[in-house]
């Protein structure tokens, strides 16, 4: 597993490993098991540890919770809302993305049907129910 987030210093020192350990102590502790060894949502925290480590300017994010359990999903969210980038998010956990989210952009085949602020979005479930199928109050319910 330490190999994967090696992969992700491009250059930088092995120290810089405490980054990604600092996020995700989980990853520390499985530190020197096999990344086939690590559960489904250590994984997802290795890849965006991994990710991380390259010091992206934008991270894109499709699915990240998928599959995993909700606590795993909690603790991932909770990484992400502390930093300080710019993050794409794709999720069909609308719940937890909106509660994440700042702005919120429908897309259709590839094409922006609506784009605006999570609190215009909230404001009108209609929009939810359109472009979605979900009612929002449902949802967050």
């Amino acid at each position: 597993m330490r190999k994967n987030l090696v992969t992700g210093l491009k250059g930088r020192p092995r120290a810089d490993l405490e980054e990604a350990y600092a996020l995700f102590p989980r990853l520390k502790e499985r530190r020197l098991n096999g990344g086939g060894a690590l559960s489904g949502g250590e994984q997802q925290m290795l890849s965006v540890a991994r990710a991380l480590l390259g010091r992206p300017s934008v991270l894109l994010l499709d699915e990240p919770l998928e599959g995993l359990a909700p606590v795993i999903c909690d603790q991932l969210m909770q990484v992400l809302t502390t930093l300080k980038m710019t993050i794409i998010l794709v999720e069909q956990q609308i719940d937890r993305a909106l509660e994440f989210a700042e702005q919120v952009i429908f897309l259709e085949r590839g094409r922006v049907m609506h784009q605006g602020s999570v609190a215009d979005v909230s404001a009108d479930p209609a929009l939810m129910e359109r472009f979605l199928g979900v009612d929002l109050i449902q949802s967050v319910a």
